[in-house]
């Protein structure tokens, strides 16, 4: 039986303005860019509506990316090592997520591997304070993008890794609602209940998004490493979804930051393993 989420959903007619709202509202969401009032339909005192706006994701990753892209391409153009490009794009990229996805994946870490139970575990990543824990996920994580991204770019120049990183980044917002689907809310009063779970459709048009900026990278990579990339995606998002249930019944924002970031690093190893 449809919940009422999917029934609201379904009964709202996606009209243009509503779209090009969402995107504005994500952007805000999800970046510190300063996204001004787009029409009669967005409202930027009000939090994105992820019931029908998590169809936008993969798209306002794309947006917010690009900034960290472009630092990339052109420290690509000196005679800077490839790991030190790679690094600025990422570190600018950091900056302008407010470091959002990597706070996650740190409480998720420190909270999941901290503590013992349910309750305890959810209390960690409430704190704003880091353990060992999740120092050390924020380490190996940016140190693996760096070398996985800068791999990329000696293999095969930097316009093709940056096209790689752009697809990736695409597809683990979707991985992202897709596991916001999926799971409970572990904190019903937490952000992601508040905001919504993400319906089918929208689920479903995050998915149909990120394939297509998947697709466009057949002009540089091989099918086969496309097809690894995405399925390393929707594998990290898998595992994440399941360790979530296990550790705390659910999930919160933090874990689907953990799971963007995982997806990320996924998708990169993927378009990497081959040669």
């Amino acid at each position: 039986m449809p919940s009422a989420d999917d029934r609201l959903e379904t009964a709202t007619v996606w009209t243009s303005g509503l779209l090009i709202a969402d995107v504005a509202a994500t952007l805000r969401f999800f970046s510190r860019l300063p996204v001004p009032r787009i029409n009669a339909d967005d409202d930027p005192a009000r939090l994105p509506d992820f019931r029908r706006a998590a169809a936008v994701t993969p798209l306002s990753a794309l947006i917010v990316a690009l900034p960290g892209a472009a630092i990339f391409l052109l420290a690509s153009l000196t005679a800077l090592p490839a790991a030190v490009a790679a690094l600025l794009g990422l570190s600018a990229n950091i900056a302008l997520t407010g470091a959002l996805h990597e706070d996650g994946l740190a409480d998720v870490a420190d909270g999941f591997y901290g503590a013992g139970t349910p309750d305890r575990r959810l209390e960690i990543m409430k704190d704003s304070r880091i353990g060992a824990f999740g120092t050390l996920a924020l380490i190996l994580t940016l140190a693996l993008k760096t070398a996985l991204l800068s791999t990329l770019m000696e293999r095969f120049g930097a316009p093709s890794a940056v096209l790689g990183w752009l697809a990736v980044e695409s597809g683990s917002r979707a991985v992202l609602v897709g596991v916001w689907r999926a799971l409970p809310a572990a904190r019903p009063g937490g952000l992601s209940a508040l905001c919504g779970t993400p319906a089918r459709r929208a689920v479903a048009c995050a998915l149909m998004l990120a394939l297509m900026v998947f697709a466009v990278c057949l002009v540089v990579y091989s099918l086969t490493a496309i097809l690894l990339a995405a399925f390393a995606q929707a594998m990290t998002g898998y595992g994440v979804a399941r360790i979530a249930m296990a550790k705390i019944v659910g999930q919160t924002g933090d874990v689907l930051g953990a799971a963007q970031q995982l997806a990320c690093l996924g998708g990169l190893t993927g378009l990497c393993i081959l040669v």
